[in-house]
């Protein structure tokens, strides 16, 4: 079995690449949809963020507050250190058993597409890093027309995530995504039945 790690930043369009992956016969593990189940109540990560943040975090249905933890972690870097250093290992538990489980299945490729796979120490999880890049000035405009951002504030995420030239460092792969979706479709297309098939 392979698996493979999509990264990139904010816009690059690793979701894309992983979604023509999975058009292809891979089988998707998304790290966002991870941290969402890892935050299920009374879950250990639910439990250990409750007692290190307080029932302030805890809202409708004993959920965690995404907005009230956020609004703790990301206006302090200590604060936010505190949460990664409980949730990534939580969640690399929980992407490793998936792993397992799909290898079990006979399932051939999986992709973990993961904004945070360098950051989190995600890297011994999988075999391949793929990372996608693009131009700031085509991720600007990417993400204005997709989430309605301010260009100041799209400019400021981009700057607090690592740069495209650290993510590179740890690539098997790199593929650039500053063309049209047909372009990406095409490109990823071909890497498949090279690398893959």
């Amino acid at each position: 079995m392979l698996v493979i790690g999509i990264t990139g930043g904010i816009g690059s369009g690793k979701s894309a690449v992983s979604e023509l992956l999975v058009r292809n016969g891979a089988t998707l593990i998304d790290a966002d949809k991870v941290g969402h189940a890892a935050y299920v109540p009374h879950t250990p990560a639910w439990e250990e963020v409750v007692a290190t943040f307080g029932p302030t975090v805890v809202g409708e249905n004993e959920e965690i507050d995404r907005k009230a933890l956020g609004s703790i972690v990301f206006s302090a870097p200590e604060k936010l250190a505190q949460l990664n250093a409980i949730m990534h290992p939580k969640m690399a538990d929980m992407i490793r058993d998936e792993i397992t489980e799909y290898k079990n299945q006979g399932i051939e490729v999986v992709i973990l597409e993961a904004a945070i796979l360098i950051e989190a120490n995600w890297l011994p999880l999988v075999d391949e890093v793929w990372v996608v890049i693009a131009s700031e000035d085509t991720v600007v405009k990417r993400v204005m027309a997709r989430n309605n951002f301010p260009e100041e504030a799209i400019r400021a995420r981009i700057n607090s995530q690592i740069t495209n030239d650290e993510r590179i460092k740890y690539a098997s792969l790199v593929i650039e995504n500053d063309q049209e979706l047909s372009d990406l479709e095409t490109k990823v297309n071909s890497i498949w039945k090279e690398k893959i098939r």
